[in-house]
């Protein structure tokens, strides 16, 4: 039944794309998001789950491309709460955009906000979750933009689409996880299972009934959404013998990669084309896979969640599931290893990053800024801070765990800077001195792990560019701890990832490197362990953006910042007035 439901979900978004192909006249599209709890069970354990309408994974949102969206979110409990459009440029209505404390103070219990905001110029695969404390690790759903122009890849002939969403699933409560980890000042306590769609199939106990099934027939060609809602994974994705041809990332179209798997860092989406075997209308199984890609040293789920693609058949005499539970449990545990990468395989997770380009074509652009206006270089690290007096601290070295950039842990503020910025209030809330590099130069990714005074500042810095400006961010891994891959969310703006490698970035040599011809656009960028990143963003959308890891045990322990566009020379280059019905504090 859980199977089903969720393939009503794929079949209703192919029928809506259908029903309305291609659309070229806008409309408003209105939704109700009701936060609420719900009794769920998994893995034998049954308790009270933060939901959206009762549903998890939460409900998908559907739109055209030049839509305009408006979402009434009621808080049905009795903690704040706030939803991240997660990829959606929020263009002058950064109060839509959802971060707590960042755009907009959260919704109180029993209260309602409207998230009103226009779709433009963008289309493709994306997602919304909570972005409240850690409420996002089951508060999540997909969020499709269907595009104005057909498909630039094989559009006439896709049978169907199916969306999967990667998730954790904890057996104990997630608020108090969150709130132990931040107590105790040690790691967080790891999820219990890896989830295709809610479902984490039947490698963990009391779960084969709660397995992801997707049904295909023979030699056609589907859609597969993928979307990383892991609340603190990247994840590698494969589908036994079948190979999976990348045509879009981020909701961005790209030059066709065909590839036997994908590595996927939490908020990233990847949008496959799935052409199946021709041979197979007598029927047959594949498993679906998802495992974590590894580069941390601290304590991990190394556990792997399956699903099935199941093909039609043709013979009425066969049942639709021929395969008995225990012959799928056999052959799900043996084929596991050989249809994805080992955890730790770095070298494939950089092949793969490394093989996404833009599309580039005349109706859709690569537009890389070609020039800069302004190099931001930040350092990401994690922290060893000293235990303050009379206190007991469980990190490393009787020490707490937290985390920077440019040895700076983010504090949020009481009240919401975007509307501290609006109303000229910043005095208290705030301030523009995020420094632009790093205090002090060293050995970033070589340095001692732990013999160093890792301790951090803290503080709600900031740093601001004019409307237009052209803006590089560089951002630098350290080996403080350990090397580690950071996916990095950038709020309000795509960009570019014009350059990226291992060791320390070389502000002489590195730029010369850069691919300003088709590098990849994206909202969430993995950065290299042990390495740096580059991105270029055109930084044309006025407000205050959030820049943030979005492994979530990091972003709780500092790692973030934050930068203000200002407004441009144009009425249709300012920030809009607040809704009426903005939260307050």
């Amino acid at each position: 039944m859980k199977t089903f439901g969720f393939l009503m979900i794929s079949t209703f978004l192919v029928l809506f794309a259908t029903l309305l192909p291609y659309c070229s006249a806008s409309t408003t599209r209105r939704f109700h998001f009701n936060v609420e709890w719900k009794k769920v069970t998994r893995l034998c354990h049954t308790k009270q789950l933060l939901t959206v309408n009762g549903q998890y994974p939460g409900p998908a949102v559907v739109v055209h491309e030049g839509d305009t969206v408006e979402i009434k979110v009621t808080n049905r409990i009795a903690h704040n709460t706030t939803i991240h459009w997660h990829g959606l440029r929020q263009y002058r209505s950064g109060w839509a955009d959802g971060p707590a404390y960042i755009t907009q103070c959260p919704i109180r219990s029993k209260q309602s906000y409207t998230y009103r905001f226009k779709v433009e110029d963008q289309r493709g695969t994306l997602l919304w979750h909570a972005h409240h404390s850690w409420q996002r690790a089951s508060v999540y759903g997909a969020f499709i933009i269907y595009p104005r122009q057909p498909y630039p890849f094989s559009g006439s002939h896709i049978q169907s689409e199916i969306p999967i969403i990667l998730g954790e699933w904890w057996n104990d409560d997630v608020d108090k996880v969150e709130k132990e980890m931040l107590k105790t000042g040690a790691g967080a306590k790891v999820s219990d299972a890896y989830t295709l769609n809610g479902l984490p199939g039947p490698l963990y106990p009391c779960s084969t009934k709660d397995t992801f099934t997707a049904n295909v027939d023979a030699g056609k060609t589907y859609i597969l959404r993928i979307i990383n809602a892991a609340l603190n994974n990247e994840l590698f994705f494969a589908i036994s013998n079948h190979t999976l041809t990348v045509v879009e990332v981020d909701a961005v179209y790209t030059k066709p990669v065909h590839t036997k798997a994908i590595m996927i860092a939490p908020g990233q989406t990847t949008t496959l084309l799935l052409r199946t075997n021709n041979h197979l209308s007598d029927g047959g199984e594949f498993l679906i896979a998802a495992t974590p890609y590894v580069t941390s040293v601290f304590p991990f789920n190394n556990s792997t969640t399956v699903g099935f693609l199941r093909y039609n058949t043709n013979d009425k005499t066969k049942p639709a599931n021929h395969l008995n539970n225990r012959r799928r449990l056999t052959k799900t545990t043996l084929s596991t290893r050989a249809v994805l990468p080992d955890m730790l395989d770095t070298k494939f997770a950089t092949r793969f990053s490394d093989s996404i380009k833009s599309l580039g074509s005349d109706k859709y652009p690569c537009k890389v800024p070609t020039a800069i206006d302004k190099r931001v270089v930040t350092t990401i690290s994690l922290n060893l801070q000293n235990c303050p007096e009379n206190q007991t601290c469980s990190g490393y070295d009787g020490k707490r765990f937290f985390a920077s950039m440019n040895n700076v842990s983010f504090i949020r503020p009481p009240i919401s800077i975007l509307e501290s910025y609006y109303r000229k209030q910043s005095r208290g809330v705030f301030t523009l001195d995020f420094p632009e590099k790093p205090p002090s130069r060293f050995d970033f990714t070589g340095v001692n792990p732990v013999s160093e005074n890792m301790n951090t500042e803290f503080g709600t810095k900031l740093f601001e560019v004019d409307f237009g400006a052209r803006l590089e961010i560089v951002f630098q891994g350290t080996s403080f701890l350990n090397v580690e891959n950071h996916p990095l969310h950038v709020h309000g703006h795509n960009f570019f990832v014009v350059g990226r490698g291992f060791g320390n970035f070389d502000e002489e040599k590195d730029p010369v490197r850069y691919n300003l011809v088709d590098p990849p656009e994206r909202n969430t960028i993995a950065v290299p362990t042990g390495g740096w990143a580059a991105i270029r963003i055109n930084a044309d959308n006025p407000g205050v953006w959030f820049i943030h890891c979005h492994l979530e045990q990091h972003t709780s322990w500092g790692l973030a910042m934050g930068f203000i566009v200002k407004d441009g020379p144009l009425p249709s280059q300012t920030l809009l007035r607040p809704p009426r019905d903005l939260p307050k504090c």
